[in-house]
């Protein structure tokens, strides 16, 4: 009797993991799916344009950059971008530090909000390709083959305000009946920015980080237009440009283009596994796959 109610009541353990595994393909299949198509229709619009109506310019074809990547090798890209990347990290870092600094002190000393509000808005107002020439001037040109001052300090502007508006946003959306808790036991605004503003602003942090990747790069690239140095993306563009070889720019672009995409994926990322209750309908519909 025991031996029958054995095998009636084993689990099927053969059915069950393909069907997880088949339901958690189709939902991988259904996210991904319109960006992969968008993706190769773009490249396909890409290669019609270059054949045809744009066939006179100096327009490459798909097949044209990955040569031009080919015969350019990939340290040449590592060269070149190793500084710039060098470069978009201090300035993620400095600036992003700054910002979340400042968005503190408007939590902790409610005086200065006006002041670090105006801050925020005049760096995001200051038109970066004038004070480019002003910061070079004041920073100076680095060393032979070390990153640019100027290209970390316009990184830093790039990040600043999008951090700071986020984390004020965030800290601000705390529960009060949780603020209230902490008072009651005696904690003051620095306990409750520890304790409960910092937990509930951790979305919109990540969420401005998630911006701040892509703009850092932007602006460190920006930066080397102007900041002297020998070796990043901005020389080699400049390079390119004036001995016309198209291939080579239209790769560097790209590869630009990934590594911004590939920064705002990371911290997209970090944002569900830091912050899971905040991932909304994407959460609820991995767990009931």
């Amino acid at each position: 009797m025991s031996v029958v109610t054995g095998e009636v009541g084993m689990p099927d353990a053969t059915s069950a993991p393909p069907r997880r595994t088949s339901r958690g393909v189709g939902a991988l299949a259904r996210r991904w799916a319109p960006g992969a198509v968008g993706v190769v229709g773009v490249v396909a619009l890409w290669w019609l344009a270059a054949v045809t109506v744009l066939a006179g310019t100096t327009m490459p074809t798909p097949v044209g950059v990955v040569q031009g990547f080919a015969d350019d090798g990939v340290g040449f890209y590592v060269a070149h971008l190793s500084i710039t990347l060098e470069e978009a990290a201090r300035g993620f870092v400095v600036g992003n530090g700054l910002a979340l600094l400042l968005a503190s002190l408007v939590l902790l000393v409610p005086a200065l909000e006006r002041l670090i509000m105006q801050v925020a808005v005049i760096s995001y107002c200051l038109p970066l390709v004038a004070i480019t020439p002003i910061l070079y001037i004041v920073i100076g040109p680095p060393p032979s083959g070390e990153p640019s001052g100027t290209a970390v300090v316009l990184a830093a502007l790039s990040v600043f305000f999008t951090t700071v508006v986020g984390a004020v946003l965030g800290f601000r959306s705390a529960d009060p009946a949780s603020l209230d808790v902490v008072t009651v036991f005696g904690g003051g605004r620095w306990q409750q920015l520890v304790r409960v503003r910092l937990v509930a602003a951790l979305p919109g942090i990540i969420g401005a980080l998630q911006v701040a990747a892509p703009a850092a790069l932007l602006g460190a690239i920006l930066g080397e237009y102007i900041g002297g140095v020998d070796r990043g993306v901005g020389p080699a563009l400049v390079n390119a440009g004036q001995s016309l070889n198209a291939e080579r720019a239209w790769g560097i672009a790209l590869v630009c283009a990934l590594l911004a995409g590939a920064g705002y994926a990371l911290f997209a990322v970090l944002a569900r596994v830091v912050t899971p209750w905040s991932a909304g309908g994407s959460a609820a519909d991995g767990g009931a796959s």
